[in-house]
């Protein structure tokens, strides 16, 4: 019995030293050549293809609740005229990339487990390795290195689509003039925010491509094995997500404070 619960609990941390070590692994392939050129455009395209409106869609809505909750705060305090950058900072800071991160891992991080997984039980990447090719080296860095690429772009588009989707709500529905909204930009935003928006986007479309590479390329079972890792992958992306944002977050409001107006 003690054995068993010993088992349990070590479990989860082989799993996780699995992963570290697959992901030092991708990184010392990023250096090896010939680069897989072909493969990465065409997966960065498919990546693109199946998040760019689901993207520009959830985008609208989360530049609209934050203009309206943020409004109706600062509304309470009197400082209506800090609406616009409060709520710039809300959707570049934590509301793009997390947006960008949910779409990457749902849809491309989703995607590139099922693909490495129905490869995994054709057993075609084992084909891969018996003719002295790196699977890793030839699917996995192409496909690391789209999904951060289109999560950086993604990024950039949920940021102005969610600013002015904030703008047109502020100014419609809560009395906001347009004037003061766009002067406000420079009161407490500062260009630090939009990089950290981009680090965090980066890093997290390298958690999605990782996490869904070693679930596919480690699936087993057959079809029903090739599912099973395509909703952990998932999950597992999620819960990373948010404990990554909650420490890039902190580590960046300590290295740079908030501007005062």
């Amino acid at each position: 019995m003690a054995s068993l619960t010993a088992s349990k609990v070590l479990k989860p941390i082989g799993a996780s030293g699995k992963l570290f070590a697959f992901a030092l692994d991708i990184f010392r392939q990023l250096f090896r050549r010939p680069f897989q050129t072909r493969e990465f455009i065409q997966q960065a395209w498919f990546l693109a293809s199946v998040t760019i409106v689901p993207t520009a869609l959830v985008a609208i809505p989360f530049g609209a609740v934050i203009a309206l909750q943020v409004g109706g705060l600062i509304k309470q305090f009197g400082a209506q005229s800090f609406t616009g950058s409060a709520s710039v900072l809300a959707v570049v800071q934590q509301a793009a990339p997390i947006g960008t991160a949910l779409l990457i891992a749902g849809a491309g991080g989703s995607a590139i487990a099922a693909d490495l997984g129905a490869r995994k039980i054709r057993e075609e990447l084992d084909a891969m390795m018996v003719l002295g090719i790196d699977p890793i080296q030839r699917l996995v860095v192409p496909r690391v290195l789209a999904c951060m690429m289109v999560a950086v772009f993604l990024n950039g588009m949920v940021s102005v689509v969610g600013v002015a989707g904030g703008y047109v709500f502020n100014v419609g529905l809560q009395g906001g003039t347009p004037g003061a909204y766009l002067a406000s930009f420079t009161a407490l935003a500062q260009l630090p925010d939009l990089w950290v928006g981009l680090v965090k986007a980066l890093i997290f479309g390298l958690l999605a491509a990782v996490v869904a590479a070693y679930k596919g390329v480690n699936a087993g079972g057959g079809p029903k094995g090739v599912g099973d890792a395509v909703n952990e992958s998932v999950v597992i992306t999620f819960v990373l997500l948010f404990i990554v944002n909650f420490v890039v977050s902190a580590i960046y409001l300590q290295i740079v404070p908030p501007k005062t107006g």
